[in-house]
């Protein structure tokens, strides 16, 4: 008879993010006919996400606790606004560029949200926190850096283009990403709402 020890168990991609509101997904939409010149892959309108912390691959013991983790840490935490105020090549000064960004200015109190996520989730799971302070960014694209490479440098567009878009986070969600050919596909397992 089999048998089948945890390293089969069925592992889950797991993040925690801010989902955004659907009219600032349909703003930052627009950008994506923009520069037809770029071979990238656009991520899904549904998609578009700000990330708090990258968890892994986790089992479902420990998806489950992340959940309730997730929520504690909501509970704490008011919601508050962010804005968005700028797309660019992402990350900054990296070329080739492997992204574009929507991009914020830092919050105190994304810093602080996130902070005491990566300290409540490391006392129960092994992840790898980001230790750069979070300023706030939306993948918009993903670029072939292959493909860009082989532009001729006057054929590279400028992207440089200014935002104004302010929205209230209200809500964190724990997100599962499956990857697929496509690209990945972003569910959201929980949503646990900030105080009011």
């Amino acid at each position: 008879m089999l048998k089948f020890n945890n390293s089969m168990e069925k592992r889950h991609r797991i993040f925690v993010a801010i989902n955004l509101p659907q009219e600032i997904k349909n703003d930052l939409a627009r950008f994506y006919t923009k520069w037809p010149e770029i071979e990238a892959r656009w991520t899904s309108k549904d998609n578009l996400h700000i990330t708090l912390e990258f968890l892994g691959n986790l089992t479902d013991q420990e998806l489950g606790e992340v959940c309730s983790l997730v929520k504690q840490v909501a509970e704490r935490h008011k919601a508050f606004s962010l804005s968005l105020n700028q797309v660019i090549y992402g990350p900054p000064n990296k070329m080739p560029p492997k992204m574009v960004w929507a991009v914020g200015e830092k919050s105190k109190e994304l810093s602080a949200l996130r902070t005491d996520l990566q300290e409540i989730l490391l006392d129960v799971i092994r992840f790898s926190p980001e230790v750069r302070s979070l300023a706030p960014h939306v993948t918009l694209a993903r670029i072939s850096t292959f493909a860009f490479r082989q532009m001729e440098q006057e054929e590279v567009p400028e992207i440089n283009e200014s935002l104004d878009l302010l929205f209230s986070v209200e809500s964190i969600e724990v997100m599962e990403s499956e990857l697929r050919k496509g690209g990945p596909v972003y569910t959201i397992l929980e949503s646990h709402q900030l105080k009011n």
